[in-house]
């Protein structure tokens, strides 16, 4: 029997799926988090042999005691995985100082966590990278903007969603930039693409063969979802498109990808752009070692009949899986952003789409700023619902001026 030790296994919430199929397929599962035991959903207390609570997940110390108290009383961790952004360089770390052979260590960290290494990878293959410039100067960054022209984008070199990501494009916001990032952080700054951004999802073998595959597309950036508090809408693709699904796989040799569920974020053009491609043609944006975030996972399941946590824990388990796939369909998130005067009640929307919807839930406040706070998970089979759905749960009330015309009119007259 294998022993997994899963890290943050309540969040997000619905990663106890993964600690269920793990148990399913006979793996000794065990958590380490921050949440008390007596707060754990019941499913996922079922699926663990031991949960180890630490005070904080952020110091080291503790989560590392948590892992040698497992070994001293389980014997060898054969895995060791969170599944998410935010903890992958602990996960390796802790997986290089306890030696535990899967997954990523210390030595892989640049390539997949920097951005600006992530460019050299990329072109290893041929695929396209957006020009950048390390954050030095103003006046270093101005020479690089005069290379490339307003706007900008600019980001932490290891960063995390969008956090911390601008879009500059005058003087004076460039200066504002300088006055307001964070001392401590290493920035890139790269031109600004005109693109939606498209994504290959896929989870890999030991091999670096892909046992399951699928996609999605967010026309919108998270950069501008987070500075603009707008809504989030971004949907899984009916069927991979065959560029997406080639470049993903040319990303996973060139980056070394063995056992891992990933997400992998290309620019899709959305007009010429000199040195990189026509309008339709894809370029790098970044790699994520871990699946899309949010629901993401539930909404793939959706739109294929499936179920990626299972496939997943049998890649873990048997290096392979035997789960089906059933038919494709567009699977929708619309992240609607409080505050909003929207013309459809929710209680509209779950009653014109009911045999639609699959997930309406509020997003957790770790989430929101990125994902809205109300969200809606629908399946659709033609391109021409899902946009009628978007079209629908985000429009707004239209301002009723006929009042306002009459008083003026009153006071004309007068």
């Amino acid at each position: 029997m294998k022993n997994v030790i899963f890290i943050s296994p309540n969040f997000p919430e619905n990663y106890w799926h993964f600690c269920h199929e793990l148990k399913e397929n006979g793996m000794n599962v065990l958590g380490i988090g921050d949440c008390p035991y007596d707060d754990l959903r019941p499913e996922l207390q079922e699926s663990l042999q031991e949960y180890y609570k630490v005070d904080s997940l952020e110091n080291y110390d503790e989560v590392y005691g948590a892992v040698g108290y497992f070994i001293w009383h389980y014997g060898r961790i054969d895995w060791l995985e969170s599944n998410n952004e935010y903890w992958l360089e602990q996960d390796a770390r802790l997986r290089t100082d306890f030696n535990i052979p899967s997954g990523f260590h210390n030595e892989d960290m640049p390539r997949i966590k920097y951005k600006s290494h992530m460019k050299e990878y990329y072109q290893r293959v041929g695929i396209p990278v957006a020009r950048y410039h390390m954050v030095d100067n103003y006046e270093g960054c101005l020479n690089f903007i005069h290379e490339v022209g307003y706007p900008v984008v600019t980001k932490p070199d290891n960063g995390v969603g969008a956090s911390h990501t601008f879009k500059i494009s005058s003087d004076e916001e460039l200066g504002n930039f300088f006055a307001n990032k964070w001392d401590d952080t290493v920035y890139i700054m790269e031109e600004f693409i005109n693109a939606e951004i498209n994504s290959y999802d896929a989870i890999i073998d030991s091999h670096g063969n892909p046992i399951f595959e699928a996609g999605n597309v967010t026309p919108m950036s998270i950069m501008d979802i987070v500075n603009n508090a707008d809504n989030a809408l971004f949907y899984i693709v009916k069927d991979l498109a065959d560029d997406t699904r080639h470049l993903g796989r040319e990303t996973v040799k060139s980056f070394g990808v063995r056992s891992r569920f990933v997400h992998f974020e290309f620019f899709r053009l959305l007009s010429d752009h000199e040195g990189l491609g026509k309008k339709g043609d894809l370029m790098a944006l970044e790699v994520n070692m871990r699946p899309s975030g949010g629901f993401t996972p539930d909404m793939i399941n959706f739109a294929r009949e499936t179920d990626v946590y299972k496939i997943w824990a049998d890649m873990i388990a048997y290096d392979s899986t035997q789960k089906q796939v059933g038919a494709h369909h567009f699977c929708a998130f619309a992240g609607l952003r409080d505050g909003k005067d929207f013309a459809m009640t929710p209680d509209a929307i779950i009653e014109k789409y009911t045999e639609q919807l699959k997930m309406v839930e509020r997003m957790p406040d770790a989430l929101a700023d990125a994902m809205g706070n109300q969200m809606y998970l629908a399946t659709f089979d033609t391109e021409e619902a899902l946009n009628a759905f978007f079209a629908d749960v985000t429009r707004l009330k239209e301002v009723d001026t006929s009042e306002e015309s009459e008083t003026t009119e009153t006071i004309i007259d007068k």
